[in-house]
């Protein structure tokens, strides 16, 4: 249900379910090949991980949430109990991106604005669930580059299906008008 009490649209469902899957599949996927995995520190990186919520927040928040809550799944059949704890900060980071975009802020501010919220909760689900200081804050560090790094596919990624004309994603008004050759900023 959207916060006016309205359902989500098929179109809305049927792409957070695409989303969500593949918030799923990139753990099950990357697990081991494009991943760096310190267990004793609580401390991981998959490669566009990230993606899916991101892409996620520019449908509804609902939509966001319901990715976050399929790439913490992801992360806890593969990783364990402590990277889903992290893993969980998407719900959190996803959705108020979309209350963010909904409200009008640009895609690469929405990103950006998300990107304190994001780091910050991973790292508070390692000092939680393992007690230690020093890997909470690597991993928040490590996070903000990672958030970085995902942002930019993620608004590359939004540009194209904008330009493909992708239904379910509100792309801004300008970017109809502009002809070929013309660049959004985002």
């Amino acid at each position: 249900m959207r916060a006016n009490g309205s359902r989500m649209s098929p179109r809305e469902l049927a792409a957070g379910a695409l989303l969500t899957a593949l918030a799923l599949v990139i753990p099950l996927v990357f697990q081991g090949w494009l991943q760096v995995y310190v267990p004793p520190l609580g401390l991981s990186a998959t490669l566009a991980s990230h993606v899916p919520s991101m892409l996620g927040m520019f449908i509804s928040p609902a939509v966001a949430a319901l990715v976050g809550i399929g790439s913490t799944l992801g992360f806890l059949m593969t990783l364990g109990p402590v990277i889903a704890g992290r893993a969980a900060s998407h719900i959190v980071f996803a959705f108020v991106g979309a209350v963010l975009y909904r409200a009008g802020m640009r895609p690469g501010w929405v990103l950006a604005a998300v990107l304190p919220v994001h780091a910050g909760l991973e790292g508070l689900a390692v000092w939680l669930l393992l007690r230690q200081k020093e890997a909470a804050l690597a991993v928040t560090g490590l996070t903000a580059l990672h958030h970085a790094a995902d942002a930019l596919i993620a608004l590359r990624v939004l540009m194209a299906l904008w330009r493909a004309h992708v239904g379910v994603l509100r792309g801004p008004a300008s970017l109809r008008t502009r002809g070929a050759g013309q660049k959004e900023r985002v």
